[in-house]
């Protein structure tokens, strides 16, 4: 993929398939690296899943036989010498504490690192259809600033305003590019 934000929303599309009411995205950055982690609280992976869910021809799709959203990413962040790490569970193996947890390690000035891209627009994509799950987003910077953004905290505060209405979504857009602007 040309963008990692469409890798964040390709692995978010996978949370909210497999149940997730919560999907946390976070990114880190210091001076030398990116670290990148999509966490939900959904069904979880079964271990024979964990252990091929890098292979492109594993899919839990079925519609077609490859899967290529994980093996992208991790192949984007060993390409800048980083790594991806994932950890799940299931609801059988820990009913409290299942889901997974998908977290991209990037080396910021290798000269294969791809760009961020669009994060703005991925995350307007996701909270527009927020209506069974909610995503909890914290990009933080190597000078200690933030971008932050809860849907639990939209929707208190338009107390019944769907997420899905274009002034909202509008108004979403503008809430984050203001804070990435300072």
């Amino acid at each position: 993929m040309k963008e990692l934000s469409l890798n964040i929303l390709d692995i978010a599309q996978n949370s909210i398939s497999a149940g997730a009411s919560l999907i946390e995205i976070s990114i880190t950055e210091d001076d030398e690296t990116m670290t990148i982690s999509v966490k939900d609280n959904g069904c979880g992976m079964s271990k024979e899943l964990r252990e091929t869910v890098s292979d492109p021809f594993t899919t839990t799709r079925k519609t077609r036989k490859v899967g290529l959203g994980i093996p992208f990413f991790s192949l984007a962040a060993m390409q800048t010498g980083g790594n991806l790490t994932i950890e799940s569970k299931t609801a059988s193996e820990d009913p409290e504490n299942h889901g997974t947890t998908i977290k991209a390690l990037f080396y910021k000035n290798h000269i294969d690192f791809t760009p961020l891209g669009d994060i703005i627009s991925t995350l307007c994509t996701l909270i527009q259809s927020c209506k069974d799950y909610d995503i909890v987003f914290i990009h933080e910077f190597a000078d200690g600033s933030t971008v932050s953004a809860d849907t639990r905290e939209f929707k208190e505060a338009l107390d019944g305003v769907p997420l899905d209405n274009p002034e909202v979504i509008i108004w979403i857009r503008d809430y984050l590019a203001e804070q990435y602007k300072k």
